[in-house]
């Protein structure tokens, strides 16, 4: 994909970064997120704008579901952080209602730094759902819930990660349990489900 180029010196190191944050992506990444540049749509590929997806960490009430995310680049980035947006909105007490994450990671004036990666932003993301600051709340019908109602709100983000199923969790952990029987089978099962998801995430 060809990758259409921005005018200006803040912008030129801003895609510089975002070449190199592709590049570092594409070589290593967490298991089962995703992270890939928006196309344009003339078929470009846009380096400020970054599609995402999240997967729910395992163990919590969103296990199971893959959360789509947004990332927006300004020209002064690393400067300044993205806006990172959950398309569509979740429910959740630090994800105000148009989507947009409230998180001190990706706050100038709070804990962003310009060496701050978009894999350590992503890890710090899927880190907030299971663990909201309610000191920092931007969703009162979540808020307020999570703090009056936990079972109504575990209950919520259940049908949530439900309604956002990841489609390859189940497969691959199928795939595995079918050919688990030996050290061998397994071993095989695991590198050719890995391989099969990093042709997927690895764009």
């Amino acid at each position: 994909m060809a990758l259409r180029q921005a005018g200006g010196e803040s912008s030129g190191i801003a895609l510089a970064r975002l070449s190199e944050e592709r590049k570092a992506w594409r070589k290593d990444h967490p298991f089962g997120f995703v992270a890939k540049p928006a196309a344009n749509a003339d078929g470009t590929m846009n380096l400020m704008i970054w599609d995402c997806k999240i997967p729910g960490r395992r163990g919590t009430i969103w296990e199971g579901g893959l959360y789509t995310l947004r990332m927006y680049f300004k020209e002064d980035y690393p400067s300044s952080p993205p806006k990172c947006k959950f398309e569509p909105p979740l429910f959740h007490p630090n994800v105000y209602p148009s989507g947009t994450v409230c998180l001190s990671l990706l706050d100038e004036e709070k804990d962003w730094r310009a060496s701050v990666t978009i894999k350590q932003i992503l890890l710090g993301i899927q880190e907030l759902l299971d663990a909201p600051n309610i000191r920092d709340p931007a969703q009162a019908e979540a808020y307020t819930c999570f703090m009056q109602n936990r079972r109504e709100y575990d209950e919520k983000v259940r049908q949530q990660a439900t309604r956002f199923k990841n489609p390859n969790l189940a497969h691959s952990w199928r795939v595995i349990d079918l050919t688990s029987s030996t050290s061998g089978s397994l071993f095989r099962a695991n590198v050719l489900v890995i391989a099969a998801l990093e042709a997927l995430y690895l764009v």
